[in-house]
């Protein structure tokens, strides 16, 4: 193991190498790779969703590469290297489960694990209830991260009633929004329906990717029933096609 991590991290220093590296890596910064390695997340994301194995362990290694890119890049600058970076997170892992590594015993409970979070960020000079929720995570995931934290505070629907109610009346400001306001309107009814998924214990960002994949699912399979002229159909007839996969879903469940 040390081996092959050492031979990454060796040619990771060739890439970068100013005189005799590649022109590509060379030239790159920590926001050009950025989005790189938020490709790559998700890719692994992607590969567990489909249950490859062996598409994960490429897609590790590609993920891997994109924390080697950056630490090397930040030695460069003389900020941190690759060591400095499993150090951190080492010492990270041992205080976040003292019922492991530390004398507490028994078993983590969730509130336990945000209080030693908030610890961490009160002693590095954060102290907001929502500073340190990264602005670069998908509105969807932010959106939840957002409200659990204000949960965290007290400022939350005690049930689920309030975040329905709320849901509901978004969609009729929706509904009468003109001009500027239909954007402003449209994010609120999102943050609420957010926020009314959380209320029933749902990861807002797992529920919708579900959702996502069963429509490109009945879709497909809509296409399929029209043999090449689902586009020239009328809604109605869609509509019929749609019930048909339902239905032949149902059957086969």
């Amino acid at each position: 193991m040390p081996e092959q991590l050492d031979r990454l991290l060796r040619i990771m220093a060739r890439l970068r190498d100013p005189e005799t590296g590649c022109e590509w890596d060379t030239a790159q910064d920590f926001s050009t790779i950025a989005p790189y390695t938020i490709e790559e997340a998700y890719e692994v994301a992607d590969a567990i969703e489909r249950s490859d194995m062996e598409d994960l362990r490429g897609e590790l290694g590609d993920l891997l590469f994109q924390v080697v890119f950056h630490a090397r890049m930040a030695e460069e600058a003389g900020h941190f290297a690759f060591a400095d970076v499993a150090r951190t997170i080492s010492d990270k892992m041992e205080a976040r489960h003292p019922h492991i590594f530390g004398d507490e015993g028994g078993v983590m409970e969730e509130s336990r694990w945000e209080d030693l979070k908030a610890a961490e960020r009160e002693a590095s000079g954060v102290n907001g209830a929502l500073d340190g929720v990264a602005l670069t995570l998908p509105a969807l995931l932010r959106a939840q991260k957002l409200q659990k934290r204000a949960a965290r505070h007290g400022f939350d629907w005690p049930d689920h009633e309030g975040p329905r109610a709320k849901v509901l009346e978004e969609i009729e400001e929706l509904s009468e929004a003109s001009g500027d306001q239909i954007d402003e309107e449209a994010g609120d009814f999102l943050f609420a329906a957010v926020n009314l998924v959380r209320a029933y214990g749902i990861d807002a960002e797992s529920a919708l990717r579900a959702a996502n994949a069963k429509f490109e699912r009945r879709f497909r399979a809509m296409e399929d029933l029209a043999s090449g002229d689902f586009a020239t159909r009328d809604l109605e007839a869609q509509e019929e096609l749609w019930q048909e996969v339902k239905r032949r879903e149902k059957a086969t469940s």
